[in-house]
């Protein structure tokens, strides 16, 4: 991990956004909504009004009385407002804790006494509609991003806030808190420092320094994950103009795209999937695409390949981060136009050299192969440190400097880790249901989603959305599902009813206990 460690001082976030304002000051960015804690600057504006709004809000925390080593607990409507509070947190000393505004209002409770009396920063809309008064209660205070409340303090509403200088913590103070999917359950609550997330910062940084010709950056990824926080300044801190995007519907997006068109995108795996659709759209809103970027899970070969067919750049690229919210990204690949539709997708790539490491765990004291995978575990600087209050939890994953991922799978001689299947959805005796599922969209063009589950009698049980929701054609699935395990009846549902982490990832485990409790496909 030397390379994350030279000269590392730390992400210092709370003073990022005045870094890249002194680079590129009337660089610009773009957003698709309008900016909750600073409306009055419509949805275009300068890196340099963008510092002056997180230096504004962090004056507006210290006034009532946030003090270094505080937590924040922010936890409110979507918008790119969230990674400039984080920011603004971090500029006066105390740490912001992430929580998705996907979280039900339930689930935020539950997580709230592990920070232990928080400042809550929330808005009005989810007092209203998702918190009950109970969480007057669990919250030290609770303060309003925007709206009013007669028992919350609008921060919108202080007048002639001194401004604060910034307050420097050690590199190995906690500096961001962020939770994970929740796939497996209620989400933990990563602790990173201002050193790890300079660790994971590195790697990203070090991908995008091929590319030489000035691009317009578009990106919808969650605004609560840490790598909004790397991809958001290192666009910035590159003179890339940002556009940035909480609408994932296809016909908005492609608006955008055809009015701005960006050069490189990042974006979620399942919102590309949703955007397959703008290969065929006659205005060509992916033409101009240099990269496309996907962190957070494994992306099908089907979209891959529809989406670099897309672009008229003479040789574009899809890169692929495998990680998770825990050690950041570890391990990449990259595609060319000249990947085939059946390639393999469970191949995700090789370590960063010299910034992490992987390896692959026996299970049964034989080498891992692709008959019988073993545990993957991963090695980086980038790590968080811990669980914020449940260290136990945390330190059931770790293996000395070996993080366990909770994936199973191989690597082949060249090196390269092959991805199989979470460890939780494993089923007996039917092979990896990843390859299985990339197999049935390389074959089934009208597929949306296709998740393969254990059903109560231990058959794999496939579980499919359609595009536009239309009735799946049984015949074309039999000859889709040809050599593939046996798999019980396809049970269909919509799309947007299926269970979705803040990453746009299903929950499978939620999504097996629905269906095999007699759930009705919706």
């Amino acid at each position: 991990m030397i390379l994350q460690r030279i000269r590392n001082q730390g992400i210092r976030l709370g003073t990022a956004f005045d870094r890249v304002a002194a680079k590129h000051p009337a660089n610009v960015v773009i957003l698709d909504h309008d900016l909750g804690i600073a409306p009055q600057l419509g949805r275009r504006f300068t890196v340099t009004e963008l510092a002056d709004v997180v230096a504004d809000f962090a004056s507006r925390l210290w006034a009532v009385g946030v003090r270094p080593g505080d937590h924040v607990v922010v936890y409110k409507t979507d918008g790119f407002d969230i990674p400039l509070i984080a920011s603004a947190t971090a500029r006066i000393g105390a740490v912001p804790v992430m929580l998705s505004p996907k979280l039900d209002g339930g689930s935020v409770l539950q997580m709230l006494p592990r920070v232990n009396q928080p400042y809550l920063l929330t808005d009005r809309a989810k007092l209203d509609n998702e918190l009950s008064d109970e969480v007057f209660d669990v919250a030290d205070s609770v303060l309003l991003a925007s709206g009013s409340h007669p028992r919350a303090t609008a921060l919108a509403e202080l007048t002639d806030v001194r401004r604060v200088a910034p307050v420097v913590m050690p590199r190995d103070h906690p500096t961001l808190v962020t939770h994970t999917s929740g796939t497996t359950g209620l989400p933990k609550m990563a602790v990173h420092t201002s050193y790890s997330l300079q660790s994971r910062y590195r790697p990203q940084a070090a991908a995008v320094t091929l590319l030489r010709k000035r691009e317009t950056v578009a990106m919808h990824v969650s605004f609560v994950h840490s790598r909004v926080i790397s991809a958001v300044l290192i666009s910035l801190a590159r003179g890339f103009p940002l556009l940035v995007l909480t609408d994932d519907d296809p016909e908005h997006v492609a608006d955008y795209f055809v009015r701005l068109r960006p050069g490189i995108i990042e974006a979620h795996p399942n919102s590309y999937m949703l955007w397959e659709k703008l290969a065929d759209d006659p205005r060509e809103p992916l033409a101009n695409v240099r990269l496309f970027s996907s962190t957070f899970d494994a992306i099908h070969p089907r979209t891959v390949h529809r989406l670099l067919r897309a672009t008229r750049r003479t040789a574009p690229v899809f890169g692929q981060l495998y990680g998770q919210s825990e050690t950041g990204p570890v391990v990449a690949r990259s595609y060319t136009k000249l990947r085939s539709l059946e390639a393999d997708g469970r191949c995700v790539g090789v370590p960063f050299p010299g910034m992490t490491g992987v390896r692959v765990v026996s299970r049964d004291g034989a080498p891992p192969t692709k008959e019988s995978p073993g545990y993957i575990e991963v090695r980086s600087d980038g790590r968080a440190v811990t669980f914020l209050g449940e260290p136990e939890r945390y330190a059931a994953q770790t293996n000395g400097s070996w993080w366990r991922m909770g994936d199973v799978g191989y690597r082949t001689k060249w090196g390269c880790l092959h991805l199989l299947d979470r460890e939780v959805d494993e089923i007996p005796g039917f092979g990896s249901t990843l390859a299985a599922e990339d197999q049935l969209f390389a074959r089934l063009d009208n597929l949306a989603e296709v998740i393969i589950i254990p059903g109560d009698d231990g058959r794999a049980v496939p579980v499919v959305s359609t595009k536009g929701d239309e009735p799946l054609d049984l015949a074309a699935w039999r000859a889709a599902t040809a050599g593939l395990p046996p798999m019980a009846d396809p049970v269909q549902w919509r799309l947007d009813d299926l269970p979705h982490t803040a990453t746009t990832k299903i929950k499978r485990l939620e999504l097996a206990r629905i269906i095999n409790s007699g759930g009705p496909a919706k």
